[in-house]
């Protein structure tokens, strides 16, 4: 709300309402009734002061938990010789303001007109979240999401639009419009996940909550996104909150003014929040996943490396993850691997000297020899930073493991399932000239064979496809006006996934025990359409699910209030139904300050029997 620059004119036309309430003002719903309208005679008392204006509580209030007893009264030079706890009555035109198109409205007091003072020094005081107001709510967001905030369709319906009476029982978003504006207290914070780079901090109070996962934040599960989270934004005296906070890191109490800026509700600290604790161990321990070095303990990696480019400085660190977080996988799944020069925007396109860098960086760190191979795109076709090319790519250990029978496509050749299965390209891409792929990544398949088994009448040969399908970007905050959220790019990842499906339901008719390995960056949910779609169309089955991990600790990436999973293992039925297939999510980067994370996504092992 700081420093957004707004004027807005009176016309003498304009309705003038006397002796009005701040309930009266804000209403039971969204919008104000008396939107667009000048008011006068409104008695409040100023409970905290910011750089654009002040916010004042009703001395009149009512007793609908729906309608907010606090406003704000907007004017840059409005207030100057009042003070906290001054009690004024003021007039106005009512506005509803937002920045974007995408926003939910913010009710305000805009032109304000001192009408009088009618006292000073009173006392004012924060209600506490939990115990002066009841606890947020812990599921659903708004009535308009149909129960589900990934619902395909998205952007069925507008709050802005539709209005709908607050249910602050229920909902999360009604529940934090039900307190727009007024001065609140969070008792035993913890902060969810990293903080903006200004500093914004998700946090959750002492009240109660669901999805709370070991590392203290919140997981997003099946039609539950933890709308009782909330964002601590820039503080009212002119400090900076930290920039190095953690998830699970214990702040200490938080009073501010409940608000709306930039696609969310937040609490606007009177001076800047205090980590006073933080969780150990700072980075998880060494997965104790290892490579048995023949078939029946194979190991597999899944890694987005973040824009690696051949001169990007995270190599080492990259490396020292692989090697010593997770035992150095035999095959390792790479997603968002740049051509030779980065983001340089030429017709370069080969990611040789990218990969060598890496490998070479993982053999320094002690790790193996890796060998790696990718197909080389299309210049500026696969999305992703422009001029840098990224792809998906394998590493593996040429002493364990190689290629059944290589022979690589070209960035557009469409692979097939021939008869053994055997595929027409070996690596190949995944229909690559199909609009579903446009300006996205195109799945890698690769089949593989155990080396070490001599004499074997038949070789041990599995299938591994690994995906990065198309990014989330367009989305809308869960906090914003479109109601189920915009999921930026859902369709894409629908057809994306129902070609990668189709792809392995054609491995599978060929051989139903054929050992099917996919991973990678999937950017979607397992319980979102895309995902559920390509469970049911491939019938792979979701790691996760076959090694019981608990599903509050199924998470890759933070983003915004959640602990999320974007990054995904899926096995063939011969894979999930052995008792020896272990996986799991190695958390050195969402643990991590943001200053220290290598990549914005975590890295996971599994270990598979692929034995014939």
């Amino acid at each position: 709300m700081a420093n957004l620059v707004r004027f807005f004119a009176l016309t003498a036309s304009v309705a003038v309402s006397s002796a009005t309430t701040i309930a009266e003002i804000n209403g039971p719903k969204f919008l104000s009734p008396f939107k667009e309208q000048t008011v006068s005679n409104v008695p409040g008392i100023i409970t905290a002061k910011g750089p654009d204006g002040l916010w004042i509580r009703s001395t009149r209030p009512d007793r609908d938990e729906r309608t907010s007893e606090s406003l704000y009264v907007f004017g840059h030079t409005f207030g100057a010789n009042l003070t906290v706890g001054d009690s004024i009555v003021v007039g106005g035109k009512v506005l509803e303001y937002r920045s974007n198109k995408d926003y939910i409205y913010l009710t305000e007091l805009s032109a304000p007109v001192l009408e009088s003072i009618v006292s000073s020094g009173n006392n004012v005081k924060a209600l506490i979240i939990g115990k002066d107001t009841r606890d947020p709510p812990k599921e659903q967001y708004s009535s308009l999401d149909g129960g589900d905030v990934f619902a395909v369709p998205n952007n069925v319906s507008q709050i802005s639009t539709a209005n709908p009476a607050l249910q602050p029982q229920k909902y999360g978003l009604d529940f934090w419009e039900s307190l727009s504006g007024e001065l609140v207290t969070v008792k035993n914070p913890t902060a969810l996940t990293k903080p903006s780079q200004y500093g914004d901090t998700w946090v959750v109070g002492n009240w109660k909550v669901s999805g709370r996962n070991d590392r203290d934040g919140l997981t997003m599960t099946d039609k539950d996104a933890n709308p009782e989270a909330i964002i601590i934004g820039t503080p009212l005296d002119g400090s900076k909150n930290p920039t190095n906070t953690r998830m699970g890191d214990s702040v200490e109490e938080i009073t501010g003014i409940v608000s709306y800026a930039f696609g969310f509700y937040r609490i606007l600290p009177t001076t800047a929040i205090k980590v006073t604790k933080s969780q150990k161990p700072a980075v998880p321990k060494t997965t104790n996943i290892k490579s048995k070095g023949k078939c029946d303990g194979i190991t597999f990696g899944a890694y987005n490396v973040e824009n690696l480019a051949a001169t990007s400085a995270h190599h080492p660190a990259l490396a020292n993850h692989i090697v010593n977080f997770l035992n150095s996988p035999d095959v390792m799944f790479i997603q968002e691997v740049q051509d030779d020069n980065g983001v340089a925007n030429d017709a370069v396109v080969s990611a040789n000297l990218t990969l060598t860098a890496l490998t070479a960086a993982i053999a320094a760190a002690g790790g193996p020899n890796y060998t790696f191979t990718d197909i080389v795109p299309v210049d500026d076709q696969d999305g992703g930073a422009p001029g840098g090319n990224i792809r998906v790519a394998y590493l593996y250990k040429p002493s364990l493991i190689r290629l059944y029978k290589p022979n690589p496509g070209g960035p557009l050749d469409a692979n097939e399932v021939l008869k053994g299965p055997t595929l027409k390209y070996n690596p190949g891409r995944i229909d690559p000239a199909n609009e579903a792929w446009t300006a996205s990544r195109k799945p890698l398949v690769a089949q593989w064979e155990v080396i070490g088994k001599k004499g074997a009448e038949k070789s041990d040969t599995f299938f591994t496809v690994n995906v990065h399908f198309g990014s989330k970007g367009g989305s809308s905050s869960l906090h914003g006006d479109a109601r189920p959220p915009v999921n930026g790019g859902v369709e894409d990842r629908l057809e994306q996934a129902r070609l990668t499906a189709n792809f392995v339901k054609n491995i599978l008719s060929e051989d139903r025990n054929a050992r099917v390995i996919t991973a990678g960056d999937f950017n979607e949910f397992t319980f979102v359409e895309p995902l559920s779609q390509y469970a049911k169309i491939s019938g792979l089955k979701d790691l996760d699910a076959v090694v019981r991990i608990d599903k509050l600790e199924r998470y890759t990436y933070l983003f915004d209030m959640n602990a999320q999973q974007l990054d995904h293992m899926f096995v063939s039925e011969t894979l999930a139904k052995r008792s020896k297939a272990e996986y799991e999510h190695v958390h050195v980067n969402t643990w991590t300050e943001y200053a220290a994370q290598v990549s914005d996504h975590d890295p996971s092992v599994a270990r598979l029997d692929v034995c014939a």
